[in-house]
């Protein structure tokens, strides 16, 4: 039987043990690597063993079937983003509108290694809008979090639609410093500039009176 074609709806093992639970995170990671490298359908079981330095069997024992990877990678891929964005949100009580600019320009570029075959995951699976709106939803709920955390008197409606630019703002960055969008060597610098002058503009008349940005200037309410 091919390592690739379906063998049921078999659930994968849980490991109880250290040792298991580092095994299926060597395997996931290299099925990660293989899957952003070469798309999903060109990656086989065989290769991901192979990449893990597992025996094929210990794959299987695992996971039995790609699929079943695939679906573990996207777990895994989601609960990343979500605790990324919990720790941001966290985080923007002690950050100037300055710096909470940068922060998330930064996330996207910074979190990529983290989730590198999500994209080659949504391309190849039937729930593909599922997970790019979950995806998408967790990125836009975490950064209104972060954004009325720093600018507490900020509207939930509106702090959506400044996270939604704002998302596409990271994405775009991204894309310029992985070369898959027009760029220009000062080009990401420009772009950080522009988010800064942004969120800056956008949140200051909602933060507190004895709130100071990082420039030492009390905004304006």
């Amino acid at each position: 039987m091919d390592s690739n074609s379906s063998r049921g709806k078999r659930t994968s093992l849980q490991p109880m043990r250290a040792a298991g639970r580092q095994r299926v995170e060597e395997l996931l990671e290299a099925a990660s690597d293989l899957m952003a490298e070469r798309g999903y359908e060109a990656t086989t079981m065989a290769e991901i063993a192979a990449r893990a330095g597992a025996k094929i069997g210990s794959l299987y024992r695992f996971f039995p079937n790609k699929e079943a990877v695939a679906d573990a990678l996207v777990q895994r891929h989601i609960a990343v983003l979500e605790d990324e964005y919990a720790a941001l949100a966290k985080r923007a009580a002690t950050l100037s509108p300055n710096a909470l600019a940068d922060v998330l320009i930064e996330l996207l570029v910074t979190l990529h290694p983290r989730v590198k075959s999500l994209s080659a995951l949504m391309e190849a699976r039937t729930d593909r809008m599922e997970i790019r709106e979950r995806a998408r939803g967790h990125a836009i709920v975490g950064i209104t979090a972060a954004l009325r955390v720093c600018a507490p008197g900020l509207d939930e409606a509106l702090a959506r639609d400044i996270a939604a630019v704002v998302l596409n703002t990271m994405k775009v960055l991204r894309g310029m410093i992985a070369k898959d969008a027009p760029t220009t060597p000062g080009a990401p610098e420009e772009l950080r500039r522009m988010n800064r002058l942004y969120l800056s503009d956008r949140l200051a008349p909602f933060r507190r009176a004895s709130d100071s940005t990082s420039d030492g200037k009390t905004p304006q309410i």
